[in-house]
């Protein structure tokens, strides 16, 4: 299954795209809310050995390592990034999924990176009020700040997911 355009809407609506510096040309690398470099819509930045390009101090590195200039490069990276999370999902759901349900997952996923709790709600086709309990519940903070950000998307992650 891939993500279908209103669920890419959904992740570009919450990821926005991302220009730390609006005094220069082009796209730039943005610090997220809890200190993650990110580029285009929400692309976590990572180093040489595969961490998360981090704080202040590290914003020479996050330029240096930017790839994500214009909009269309930022869309080429979402494509990209997408099938990462849809394997993700693939392979973490183990019961039929329909569209909505796949892109709210698909969008969840490539936020926090998912969730085995939720993951095993879902295969075992728990109660739908503590799946939506968790959406509504789960990852809306950071670095212990609840987030209106996060508590919408969230919110609009679980509409999708129980709609026909």
């Amino acid at each position: 299954m891939k993500t279908s355009q209103r669920g890419i809407n959904l992740i570009k609506e919450f990821e926005s795209l991302h220009d730390g510096d609006l005094k220069q040309a082009g796209l730039q690398p943005k610090m997220d809310p809890i200190g993650i470099w990110t580029e285009g819509y929400g692309r976590a930045m990572r180093d040489d050995k595969g961490n998360f390009i981090r704080g202040a101090a590290n914003k020479g590195l996050a330029i240096k390592r930017a790839s994500v200039y214009t909009e269309k490069d930022a869309e080429n990276a979402l494509r990209q990034d997408l099938e990462v999370y849809e394997k993700i999902v693939a392979q973490k759901v183990k019961i039929p999924l329909t569209q909505n349900q796949f892109d709210a997952l698909v969008s969840y996923t490539y936020n926090t990176g998912g969730s085995d709790t939720l993951w095993n709600l879902i295969n075992r086709r728990a109660d739908p009020a503590k799946i939506k309990n968790w959406f509504l519940t789960k990852y809306i903070t950071a670095g212990g700040v609840k987030l209106k950000g996060l508590i919408r998307r969230r919110k609009a992650e679980a509409d999708l997911y129980f709609e026909n």
